[in-house]
């Protein structure tokens, strides 16, 4: 990976983890997940989590995935290191 689409990734990482309640967070987690997306790092199920979630600013993704049952991959990610 070069240093640019490194970089890009860190950004988009930390837009996916846009804090709750921030007027149009859901929109900005649901942009930075269509990044993710198209790269083969989530799977279209988990993406729609994120398409719903998109105008529900307060509303964590993360719980709706795990309920679901879907993106085993994507929850690693966000998993604490050790």
């Amino acid at each position: 990976m070069t240093a640019g689409a490194e970089e890009e990734t860190a950004e988009q990482w930390a837009l996916v983890n846009t804090p709750l309640g921030e007027p149009w967070s859901g929109r900005t987690r649901y942009a930075a997940a269509m990044f993710f997306y198209k790269r083969g790092l989530m799977d279209a199920p988990t993406l729609e989590v994120y398409r719903i979630c998109s105008r529900l600013d307060h509303q964590d993704p993360l719980p709706i995935i795990r309920e679901r049952g879907t993106g085993k991959e994507w929850l690693k990610r966000f998993a604490p290191a050790g």
